[in-house]
């Protein structure tokens, strides 16, 4: 592991200061390497999915692992996508003249060498090698044992888009050992990390940011709320209610707590039940839940859990305080909205619930970084210092002050 971050570091420098154009060519080479390997990918995918099988992985972990030729194209449009955004790199902000006549400003710059530490979807090599690639950084990538042989052979890609284009092999660095003490060694690597971004279950990312002593951008869940205020439009409230929650389950930004004003619960929680009945979704309530449909009695666990699954906790509020406060008690920081068709109260939901993503009259769904127009993202980070939300190329770069003079000195 020493030997690659000396290897990753090295490779920092030269990235930092290579064209937009070249690294342009190379995330197209990568590309273009990806979809000629597809059946190599494949086959090396097949023996990924079969010693998941004989070690009893589920289902869901199955689907996450497999790589077929939707998911490969995918990945090398993906990579397309990311040559086509902006290289925020090099890009100067704020300039302005200082009393003493010299010009202070400020310059966007690689972070340098990102860890990245993941499981089981093999096409996140592919993403954030391209994402640390667009901004200029060097990155380590550290996948899931149970994809080795499919992060290898896309790694093989990378690897040549890079090579054909003249950009260092080593900006892209996959550890091929399956030993998890690599994990370790990578996470306190402070001399040749700069920043480690975890993407997989809670367990991972709490050891992680326990035993890091290299800087890190995360989330550890996503326990988002959707709140009906009384002065909701009911239909709005149902379709964003329903959508923020039955979209896809098994994300982040899906809704796990529904909270509903009392005075508007019996007008829009019988359709709202309806609707999720249809869908299979079940129902756990508050005891003024209960009073108006049939519910499973909610837990004081139920509010702090992600249920990532077809299941939905469900409480009434006096007003928008109370929703608030369990909001910022409960929720993960992630992503949470409010309906309403009262501007004052919605600027207060803003202005006071402490998450990374606040909406208005919105599905939670829309937490993503391609909604958001920065294109591919490498995560979404709950925590305040650095990045928060939706992690694109911006959030993998820093800033420096940058002065320029005419000679003067301080007097």
């Amino acid at each position: 592991m020493q030997q690659l971050g000396q290897n990753a570091r090295a490779a920092a420098t030269e990235m930092s200061r290579a064209e937009s154009s070249v690294k342009n060519q190379a995330l197209v080479a990568i590309a273009n390497a990806i979809d000629n390997a597809a059946e190599t990918l494949k086959l090396e995918n097949q023996k990924d999915l079969q010693a998941g099988k004989d070690n009893g992985l589920d289902a869901a972990m199955l689907d996450r692992l497999e790589l077929n030729d939707e998911r490969i194209s995918g990945m090398s449009e993906g990579l397309r996508q990311i040559a086509a955004l902006q290289d925020p790199v090099g890009e100067i902000t704020d300039m302005a003249y200082r009393p003493s006549g010299i010009q202070i400003g400020k310059m966007r710059v690689p972070l340098g060498v990102i860890g990245i530490i993941y499981e089981s979807r093999p096409n996140v090599t592919a993403d954030a090698a391209g994402l640390c690639l667009k901004s200029g950084n060097a990155t380590i990538l550290r996948g899931g044992s149970e994809a080795i042989n499919s992060n290898k052979a896309v790694a093989k890609c990378i690897q040549q888009g890079l090579t054909e284009t003249g950009l260092p092999a080593d900006a892209v660095q996959v550890v091929e050992t399956t030993d998890r003490a690599a994990v370790g060694e990578l996470i306190t690597s402070s001399e040749t990390v700069d920043v480690i971004i975890p993407r997989g279950g809670k367990s991972l990312i709490e050891r992680i940011s326990k035993e890091a002593t290299v800087p890190v951008i995360k989330h550890l869940d996503g326990i988002c709320h959707v709140y009906i205020d009384a002065h909701a439009d009911l239909r709005k409230a149902s379709d964003i209610a329903f959508n923020s929650k039955t979209h896809r389950y098994g994300v982040c930004n899906a809704m796990e707590t529904l909270l509903v004003h009392e005075s508007i619960a019996a007008a829009c929680l019988p359709e709202l039940a309806k609707r999720y009945s249809e869908k299979g979704v079940e129902l756990r309530g508050c005891e003024l839940t209960a009073k108006i449909i049939d519910c499973e009695k909610v837990t004081e666990e139920d509010w702090d859990t992600e249920y990532l699954a077809a299941i939905l906790s469900i409480k009434v509020v006096s007003d928008i305080d109370q929703a608030m406060v369990h909001i910022n008690k409960h929720g993960s920081h992630h992503t949470d909205t409010i309906v309403s068709e009262d501007y004052t109260l919605a600027r207060r939901f803003l202005r006071e619930v402490d998450s990374s993503s606040v909406m208005v009259n919105a599905s939670t769904r829309f937490a993503d970084g391609f909604e958001y127009g920065l294109g591919a993202e490498i995560g979404i980070s709950t925590d305040k210092l650095h990045a928060r939300g939706p992690v694109g190329l911006e959030g993998l770069t820093s800033l420096k002050y940058i002065v320029l003079g005419d000679g003067q000195i301080r007097e």
